[in-house]
């Protein structure tokens, strides 16, 4: 194809059109400090192949991420290891696609995959039956909201103000155009502030209440007790909807459906899947087996073909658009089909025992950070997976922290109020996962000394 550029005839006819005098003129909405001057950029002359390489290779170097320091960060996206082996096979030309598999008679090994991770989620959640997967948590959160209001005819939705706030923020937008009420309960523990009160949830219930949406563990990393919540959901004729953030959570303490979840939803981003700042994640979609026509998203089934062969089909879909439009339960038009290879391969190389052993690291270095705190640096109270909050005397003294971790090569956690502006500029939201190591803790703990 020629490139045909634009004449300097071109361009000032097309400027005069729109009453401007120069290029510039186009960009003047941009602070005029960011703007690149004319021969600002101080190009050196021509450079060979392996020059260039190398001098972006000695740039990239200076970028500090969590393969090349020590990362206490979560909030929703957590750091844990990923076999070289997932990379390999979803490399694969065999499942490096995009295609929708939507002829079975072309698309077995696809179909397969999906039914064998739709098998592990729902025997990590605990849950009957998962969908082929959701875009990511937060959306899939949303969509818990609309499944729960289509099978209870009811309008009302109760979000718990522990649910990670970006989950709580897509759902909100999504219920902003429907009837019905949508309530956020105001969230914190009677000790200090950062948990779940499920007491302040279950007065929020009444008959209207199509489900009421609970984080397990919460935003904050608490893990607590949900059998009063069940037994006032089953009084109000509501769902019980339980969301998450880091799935190998249920490798070691109770499952979405040993809880008694009608819904579970969340992220699959921490099997198997990097950081990669911010995507593409996985959202995963779990709910009771009577409840399974109103999931969106897409189900495969196993079945047998005319001559009594195991074949994998496309069961369920929510994309009656294509059909019946009025009976579409989502305008959800697909699902992250490669990161269900990637979270597949991942549980089926940890297996039950592995992934035990990385929620058991992971919990074990919380405990180890939290014993070795300084006596001015609290932890919030309760029993807790992975993830806390810690409190500080003051902003300044957090920020100093902060300071003094980044020299030591650590990303110490996130400030709370870049999450829920509602808080005191002086808590961290802090995650330890199986990458961490004792001797990253020592060094975590000797900057606090240093900043405290």
């Amino acid at each position: 194809m020629r490139f045909l550029p634009h004449t300097d005839s071109d361009r000032t006819t097309m400027l005069e059109s729109m009453g401007m005098d120069a290029m510039s003129d186009l960009f003047t909405d941009i602070p005029s400090e960011f703007h690149i001057k004319e021969g600002s950029l101080n190009l050196p002359d021509a450079l060979s192949e392996a020059a260039i390489v190398r001098k972006f290779t000695q740039a990239s170097e200076q970028n500090r991420h969590a393969g090349n320091t020590r990362c206490f960060l979560g909030g929703g996206t957590y750091h844990h290891f990923v076999p070289a082996v997932v990379d390999y096979i979803i490399s694969r030309g065999e499942f490096l696609t995009a295609y929708t598999p939507y002829q079975p008679e072309i698309s077995q090994g696809t179909l397969q995959t999906l039914f064998e991770f739709q098998t592990m989620i729902a025997r990590l959640t605990g849950m009957d039956v998962s969908n082929a997967s959701m875009y990511e948590a937060a959306t899939a959160t949303a969509e818990a909201a609309l499944m729960a209001r289509r099978i209870t005819r009811k309008s009302k939705v109760v979000m718990a103000g522990s649910v990670n706030p970006r989950y709580r923020s897509v759902t909100q937008n999504y219920l902003s155009r429907l009837e019905g009420e949508y309530i956020e309960v105001p969230m914190g523990n009677k000790q200090d502030g950062f948990g779940t009160d499920l007491s302040k949830v279950i007065a929020a219930i009444d008959e209207a209440t199509a489900c009421v949406m609970v984080q397990y563990p919460d935003f904050y990393g608490s893990v607590y007790d949900l059998a009063e919540l069940r037994v006032a959901c089953d009084a109000a004729k509501c769902l019980m909807v339980i969301v998450f953030s880091d799935a190998t959570a249920f490798a070691l303490i109770r499952s979405p459906g040993e809880c008694g979840a009608d819904i579970a939803v969340g992220s699959g981003q921490s099997l198997g899947i990097p950081m990669g700042f911010g995507g593409p994640h996985l959202g995963l979609f779990t709910c009771k087996q009577k409840y399974v026509r109103q999931m969106p998203g897409r189900v495969c089934g196993m079945t047998s073909d005319a001559d009594g062969k195991r074949g994998f089909v496309l069961t369920l879909s929510t994309r009656e658009q294509h059909i019946r439009r009025e009976k579409a339960t989502s305008n959800i038009c697909s699902n992250q089909g490669l990161m269900c290879t990637a979270a597949a391969t991942y549980m089926t190389l940890m297996g039950d025992e592995g992934l035990k052993a990385v929620a058991q690291r992971s919990a074990a270095g919380l405990h180890k950070l939290i014993s070795s705190l300084p006596a001015s640096v609290s932890a919030a109270q309760g029993a807790h997976f992975h993830e806390t909050v810690l409190s500080f005397s003051s902003q300044a003294t957090r920020d100093l922290f902060l300071q003094e971790a980044r020299k030591r090569d650590i990303f110490a956690g996130i400030p709370l109020e870049q999450l829920n502006d509602a808080v005191e500029h002086k808590h961290l939201l802090v995650t330890t996962t199986e990458m961490i190591e004792a001797a990253d803790i020592q060094d975590y703990i000797a900057a606090l000394e240093v900043a405290v």
